[in-house]
């Protein structure tokens, strides 16, 4: 039997908040979808039909098989591991889920500034033994905050630090003005950003241009006193640099979401050194956050489904 409606596979293992979404959105009479566990690989008869897909990431060798595919919808944000397949056809539209952590990401950086900032971890430690050390807690009110990777959630962090005193700058490819942000600035001024701020905020993307970005020199463009978070990707540090840095008091610490290899292996000197905060990538993960992809997925089934322009397409030139 032959039918009108597009073939959706959504290759994942909790596909309940896309059906219904998309059922929501009035689009379940317009799409045959199939749904695929991660362990499991497309079959013959689904590599044939498959005209857009959803999927977190997928291995080389699937995409040329898809004779009809013209849209892959990624889970995630960042989209190195798309981008690195050696075989990503060029005739795909490839879109991110740009923008869907903006609910948990922004939260969880500012707890990260809170963390080095008042001394809640320290007593935490010290009532385990029934010690009283009293400490005096650091203000964020009139400190500066400098975001390398204005956007979504860069932007939502502004709004919420600058609530707390804190003074925002940044950098952005095209800079534009951003409410709450005092200064947006090119990447190429990122130099400025770094020694001024009391806490230097990563949300670059992982391209060719920054991986291993943050390095001995542009450390040393940072105050004594100033703090490193990396909410981005892991590849914008070289991991020696930064230990040595902190080890050498050259900035005072830092706090990291995303590494390189994760789980972050045990033998990993990023553990051990003092200064330095490891968080087992908490940043982005919501109880909820399949029903923000899932509002984006359906936003951009119905753009694709009436010919339009989708949301969130990746620039395969930048990187994201």
């Amino acid at each position: 039997m032959t039918t009108n409606r597009a073939h959706v596979l959504l290759w994942t293992d909790n596909t309940a908040s896309y059906l219904e979404a998309i059922k929501a959105a009035g689009l379940a009479d317009r799409v045959l979808v199939e749904s695929l566990p991660r362990k499991d690989k497309p079959s013959a008869e689904q590599l044939q039909r498959t005209e857009a897909l959803m999927a977190p990431g997928v291995p080389p060798g699937v995409l040329p098989a898809m004779p009809k595919l013209r849209w892959a919808q990624s889970m995630t944000a960042g989209v190195e591991g798309w981008l690195a397949l050696p075989d990503l056809p060029a005739t795909i539209t490839l879109t991110c889920a740009r923008g869907t952590h903006t609910e948990s990401m922004p939260e969880n950086i500012m707890a990260g500034l809170f963390h080095v900032a008042k001394p809640y971890a320290m007593a935490a430690a010290n009532q385990k033994t029934g010690k009283w050390v009293h400490t005096v807690a650091q203000p964020l009110t009139g400190k500066t905050l400098g975001i390398l990777g204005l956007g979504a959630i860069g932007a939502e962090v502004a709004r919420m630090a600058s609530a707390f005193g804190m003074k925002v700058i940044g950098t952005k490819r095209r800079p534009e003005k951003i409410a709450h942000v005092a200064e947006v600035l090119p990447p190429e001024r990122t130099k400025d950003v770094m020694a001024q701020s009391d806490f230097v905020l990563l949300l670059l993307p992982a391209t060719p241009d920054t991986n291993n970005m943050i390095n001995a020199e542009r450390l040393g463009w940072m105050k004594p006193t100033a703090w490193l978070l990396n909410f981005g990707r892991g590849h914008l540090i070289k991991d020696d640099d930064l230990i040595a840095a902190v080890k050498a008091k050259k900035i005072a610490g830092a706090v990291l979401d995303v590494f390189r290899q994760e789980p972050l292996p045990a033998e990993h000197p990023f553990w051990s050194t003092e200064g330095i905060v490891v968080l087992p990538h908490i940043g982005g993960p919501h109880p909820q956050r399949d029903r923000f992809v899932a509002k984006l997925f359906v936003d951009n089934l119905g753009r694709f489904l009436d010919g339009k322009p989708l949301k969130e397409t990746v620039d395969r030139t930048v990187g994201y």
